[in-house]
């Protein structure tokens, strides 16, 4: 990751452990995520709960990179939000 944005020039690590929040974020991303396929998967199979938990989890991993890279972006945003930074 770079350390600095080469368009706004806003610096992306303010601090140490900057992105902690952002794994918060990933979570919760990753859980309404496999949540809905849960339920879509459910709505159309019936499956088990342990069933779609498990089958839910391997649609969702090809996506893991997506959500991580989400999660530091929403962060950043809110983070920005509360205290911008010129």
């Amino acid at each position: 990751m770079n350390e600095q944005c080469a368009v706004c020039c806003l610096w992306f690590e303010r601090e140490e452990g900057y992105f902690l929040g952002a794994m918060i974020v990933d979570y919760a991303l990753a859980m309404v995520t496999t949540t809905i396929i849960g339920a879509i998967l459910w709505g159309l199979t019936r499956w088990s709960f342990e069933k779609l938990s498990i089958v839910a989890i391997l649609i969702f991993l090809p996506a893991v990179p997506i959500v991580t890279r989400m999660g530091r972006v929403l962060w950043i945003y809110l983070d920005q939000l509360i205290d911008p930074q010129k």
